[in-house]
């Protein structure tokens, strides 16, 4: 794990969560990259939305609004690539879990890294 700074039972709880994305991803329950997980939250697929902190402007501002409108949680967390690698892809700027159980404990997991998730 990178040294991210984060210790004791914030270190637990990022690596749960990580855990949490990777086992979304090899269950089928992840859409990732913007245009998938843009559909999967317009399709009504998406129970949790997260997107790279280091994405830009536009791109967080885009997926706030339309995770407001659709009623999908999100955050932005972590970075393009530690999200890609997480989920064993190249780097992703968007992940969507379409799954409700596992974005209920994803979201308890960032929650208890003091991270918002905006309902």
């Amino acid at each position: 794990m990178e040294n991210s700074g984060i210790t004791g039972k914030n270190e637990v709880s990022e690596k749960k969560f990580y855990s949490l994305l990777g086992l979304s991803q090899r269950g089928g329950h992840m859409a990732s990259g913007e245009f998938m997980t843009e559909k999967a939250v317009k399709e009504g697929r998406a129970f949790l939305c997260i997107v790279a902190e280091d994405s830009s402007d536009n791109t967080k501002k885009m997926f706030r609004n339309m995770c407001g409108f659709y009623h999908v949680p999100f955050c932005c967390f972590s970075d393009k690539n530690t999200l890609g690698h997480r989920i064993g892809k190249e780097f992703r700027a968007s992940l969507a879990v379409l799954d409700a159980g596992l974005a209920k404990a994803a979201i308890g997991y960032l929650r208890a890294l003091g991270i918002a998730v905006a309902d």
